[in-house]
């Protein structure tokens, strides 16, 4: 173990530097922070987003929109540098939707509190977590608060610099969820709410490497787009509900500059795909989960909206364990 992660700083774990030695294991509990630190999505005193300057250097022409090849490297180079440029906006734009302390599942608004997907509150007392594309670590916000001891991990600093920003009493950890740096078996649980697996080239990679640091019988639950909006137009409104796409077309959507390097990648897989990957990489599927959007949820994000969901779902959950 050649260095920890401690609480109040981002411990950053370049992809291209890790090795074996490169790893830590969160041995030591860590302190509950009281109630003052608890503070739910009504009572919220989030500190307002800073959002770094606009320059010549930072500005970049729009970028154009494609479906093309992009392999495992280019993809994490490319989603690295556009979260990192687009947190600010990020946060700015959903942070009042996601709260400072809520563990949300996705644009339809499922909340841990309800699904109860990584079991029951009373049982993550004291329970490992490690929280995968986690941003401002909302979710490991919450699981602090019910005990349990989450480390945040997501592969853009900015992203984390947020995370310092709203505070909490867990490890911050900057690295690329392919390239894992934990020791084996360090955590009872895992979870990603729509973090890393749809930006992935070879989501196998992620799932393997969860698989390693979960402990045995330990439970990793993920939630990703689901693969039926692939065939459908990116959009809220009616013209969101025509099939435009093959759904078994796997060719990546892929933002790129001038030059056609990619500034932003996403995977497409097919539901089959999802459950085999998750199969072939050690687990075992204990649920799928297709929220219903509910009547309260008047909000729009992105191409998910309360006419698309409550016609056709949005998202698709997996309820994983290690078998």
């Amino acid at each position: 173990m050649r260095e920890a992660a401690h609480p109040g700083q981002i411990t950053a774990y370049p992809a291209q530097k890790l090795s074996p030695e490169a790893t830590w294991t969160p041995e030591r509990p860590l302190r509950d922070p009281g109630p003052a630190a608890r503070k739910s999505p009504q009572t919220s005193t989030r500190e307002p987003v800073i959002q770094e300057p606009v320059t010549s250097e930072t500005a970049a022409a729009e970028p154009e929109a494609t479906r093309r090849a992009a392999g495992v490297t280019e993809s994490s180079r490319a989603n690295r540098g556009w979260w990192d440029r687009n947190a600010d906006e990020y946060q700015t734009e959903h942070g009042t939707f996601l709260g400072d302390d809520r563990f949300v599942w996705c644009p339809e608004g499922l909340d841990e509190v309800e699904a109860e997907l990584l079991g029951p509150p009373e049982d993550l007392k004291g329970k490992t977590v490690l929280e995968i594309g986690a941003g401002a670590a909302q979710c490991s916000r919450w699981l602090t608060a019910q005990g349990a001891r989450p480390v945040a991990l997501d592969l853009s600093h900015r992203q984390l610099q947020h995370a310092l920003r709203i505070g909490g009493d867990f490890p911050l950890v900057c690295a690329d969820a392919a390239v894992l740096p934990f020791a084996d078996g360090s955590f009872d649980l895992a979870c990603s709410a729509y973090g890393a697996l749809p930006f992935v080239a070879d989501p196998r990679l992620v799932l393997r490497e969860v698989r390693r640091v979960l402990r045995p019988g330990g439970r990793f639950v993920f939630s990703v787009t689901h693969p039926l909006r692939w065939a459908l137009p990116d959009e809220p409104g009616p013209e969101g509900l025509s099939v435009s796409a093959s759904y078994f077309d796997r060719t990546p959507y892929v933002e790129q500059d001038d030059d056609g390097h990619a500034v932003y990648v996403e995977h497409h897989r097919t539901l089959g795909d999802r459950v085999r990957d998750v199969v072939t990489s050690g687990f075992r599927l204990v649920d799928l989960v297709e929220p219903e959007w509910p009547d309260w949820n008047t909000s729009e994000w992105g191409g998910w909206s309360p006419l698309r969901g409550h016609l056709i779902p949005g998202t698709a959950i997996f309820v994983c364990e290690r078998d």
